[in-house]
């Protein structure tokens, strides 16, 4: 890989939260899809205030790997997390990624020149033609299509996905965007697509492959209801101006 670490074309932003279990198989498939890469890339492993090895983990890949560096976000929830990565990042692409990494690594590919680049925001969906859920059961699939269909009524027409967990951006978006976010947990995905879309950015789906992974913590009633919850937030947030620049 050709190194460039003062402009790497992408940062690969991932929020850890008690990952000690799936971070180390994780970040090995990063490496492999870094040092596959012409281009320059930074990984970015944001600490989201764990209790068990996770920074103990991603401080020993970065230790050994000079592309990558950990930062630290004491306040709970994975919205502060990506937030805290985003900004900091360098890259002229920014793309976060679940630790769990349930779209292929491979995937990241297709977020970035030359297969991709006339976007604002471009966020992996598991809905757009092309697309495959592996192992995902029936009851979840059905309450992530009903959850969507409330996303769309009240804030974000005509987006099929927006609660999986890798979401790209231009640098001078993110730079706009993320600064205006107030939510931290798994609402924050609706709310980003949210602002991106008031000032007008692009944004494009792009398909991908996703495995369901059984140790996921999204709980089905209690997040659902969360989640919701959210969604009215950001529209009501939308309303009052809060994500105006200036008035957040």
């Amino acid at each position: 890989m050709t190194e460039s670490p003062e402009e790497p074309l992408l940062s690969i932003i991932i929020p850890a939260y008690n990952e000690e279990n799936r971070l180390p198989a994780s970040l090995e498939q990063v490496a492999a899809f870094v040092a596959a890469q012409s281009y320059a890339i930074e990984v970015i492993i944001v600490d989201n205030n764990s209790i068990d090895r996770t920074a103990e983990i991603a401080g020993q890949f970065a230790a050994e790997h000079p592309y990558a560096r950990v930062l630290t976000e004491p306040r709970k929830g994975k919205g502060m997390a990506v937030r805290t990565g985003i900004l900091d990042g360098r890259g002229e692409y920014l793309i976060f990624c679940d630790a769990d990494f349930s779209m292929p690594v491979e995937e990241i590919g297709k977020f970035v020149p030359p297969a991709l680049s006339n976007y604002d925001v471009a966020i992996a969906s598991r809905e757009a033609p092309g697309a495959q859920r592996i192992g995902e059961p029936e009851y979840r699939h059905l309450m992530g299509r009903i959850f969507n269909l409330i996303v769309r009524i009240i804030a974000i027409p005509g987006i099929q996905d927006t609660q999986c967990g890798f979401k790209a951006f231009r640098r001078e978006v993110a730079q706009v965007v993320f600064p205006l976010l107030t939510i931290g947990g798994w609402g924050f995905d609706v709310e980003v697509l949210f602002v991106s879309k008031q000032y007008g950015y692009k944004l494009i789906e792009v398909p991908i492959s996703w495995y369901h992974k059984s140790q996921s913590r999204v709980s089905p009633m209690t997040d659902s209801a969360k989640m919701v919850w959210d969604v009215l937030r950001v529209r009501w947030n939308g309303l009052r101006g809060v994500y105006r620049r200036g008035e957040s």
